[in-house]
């Protein structure tokens, strides 16, 4: 009896209500101060200051970053009927690797850091952001998304495949036209299709195809030999095995390089979105100049993934020149809006720090998890790469060499 008497106080509604109402107005008052659009921690004049000057850098950057990224995009889309630029060859698949790499050290050098910088800044209230490493829970949550945007995605285009190819059987002459009907292959173990032994599945990003043929292909330097013929199986199709995917795989490809295409656009324009902004507002001809070299740099090579990734999509044509000039014109497009913006908006105020810092810590874990698994395990975990130790070789000296150097663009920008 004497521990609830003692308890009551505490327990008591009054008492919770106060409480409540403290921990409210705390909540609000980190939000107002988180929210503000005051200058903090900085000088209002920037170190080479010249508003006609940088205006005119502006303008150069935009069409700079234009260029290179519509020659970035448009290389794979255009040469993939040119012999040395096929998407099957070794040169797009090397140069491929090289903007893998590129693509991996923007996530890790440059936009990490960078929403961890501001974040982390002392303009923002302690509590919570100095309480709390929220740089790397945004960009954890981000590839945790975009892993099950990848999933859902494959599921989707793989089921509108299948039905459309269910409806495509209904439609075939019979056997009294002396065709033989389409007949879905199954496992005769009963297993879903991709399903490896024990019950896993292949990671997003593979081809699940591998495994349901598991049985009926050599594995190791055997699976490398002898590939230019064709086999039959005792399931009822045969496949010509050409030096890259076989009809399976090329079917499951096309499916994966639709959802990766379209994730990784998304990936790049929600950072891109901020780089233009950010050379945008700037009014400092010392902090621009750079940032055009990198930037044409930067863009460049991201087209040339993102190209690469949505010609082995085979799109139409409307929505390959519509998902091209996207990319292209969201840089540009963020510099014009930063510039028409700068007189008023503050970036150095708490708010500019907390969105700048989020897109850039949701836009590293999406480019992180996408170079990773999207760009770099897919392609580096391939029969093809397996079978050709020249291509090993030259892969991944193009992948170091990418991460490096645009690592060592951190210097500058």
């Amino acid at each position: 009896m004497v521990v609830f008497e003692e308890l009551f106080p505490v327990l008591s509604f009054g008492r919770l209500k106060g409480k409540t109402m403290i921990f409210s107005e705390s909540m609000l008052r980190t939000i107002s101060q988180s929210m503000a659009t005051t200058s903090c921690g900085g000088t209002d004049l920037e170190t080479c200051r010249d508003e006609s000057g940088a205006l005119t850098l502006k303008f150069v950057a935009i069409a700079a970053i234009l260029v290179a990224g519509v020659s970035g995009v448009a290389i794979p889309l255009v040469g993939k009927k040119r012999r040395f630029l096929r998407t099957d060859g070794n040169l797009f698949f090397a140069a491929k690797a090289f903007a893998a790499g590129v693509i991996l050290a923007t996530g890790f050098v440059h936009m990490l850091p960078d929403g961890s910088t501001a974040l982390s800044d002392s303009c923002l209230p302690k509590n919570p952001w100095s309480k709390f490493p929220f740089s790397g829970f945004f960009a954890m949550v981000s590839a945790l998304a975009t892993l099950v945007v990848d999933f859902v995605g494959t599921q989707y285009y793989e089921r509108k495949q299948e039905r459309t190819q269910a409806s495509e059987a209904r439609v075939r002459p019979s056997d009294s036209d002396g065709i033989v009907p389409f007949i879905e292959a199954k496992d005769p173990n009963g297993k879903v299709f991709g399903e490896e032994e024990g019950g896993g599945m292949h990671i997003v990003g593979m081809h699940a195809h591998a495994a349901h043929h598991r049985h009926n292909h050599p594995q190791g330097e055997e699976s490398c030999d002898g590939r230019r013929g064709g086999h039959d199986h005792s399931h009822g199709h045969g496949h010509s095995h050409g030096f890259g995917l076989e009809d399976g795989d090329e079917e499951d490809g096309g499916i994966r390089h639709v959802v990766v295409s379209q994730v990784l656009e998304l990936g790049i324009i929600s950072h891109s979105v901020i780089i233009g902004l950010s050379l945008g507002v700037s009014q400092s001809p010392c902090t621009i100049r750079p940032l055009i070299a990198a930037l044409s740099f930067h863009q460049f090579f991201e087209g040339f993934a993102l190209g690469g990734c949505i010609s082995q999509a085979q799109f139409k044509t409307l929505s390959t020149t519509l998902m091209a000039c996207f990319f292209a014109i969201t840089t540009p497009a963020g510099i014009a809006f930063g510039t028409a913006i700068s007189s008023s908006y503050n970036p150095d105020s708490p708010r500019a720090l907390v969105i700048e810092g989020i897109f850039d810590c949701v836009s590293a874990g999406i480019l992180i998890y996408m170079a990773l698994v999207d760009l770099i395990a897919a392609d580096f975990l391939s029969k093809r790469m397996k079978c050709n130790v020249r291509l090993q070789v030259l892969s991944y000296l193009m992948l170091f060499l990418g991460a490096g150097m645009m690592s060592a663009l951190a210097i500058w920008a």
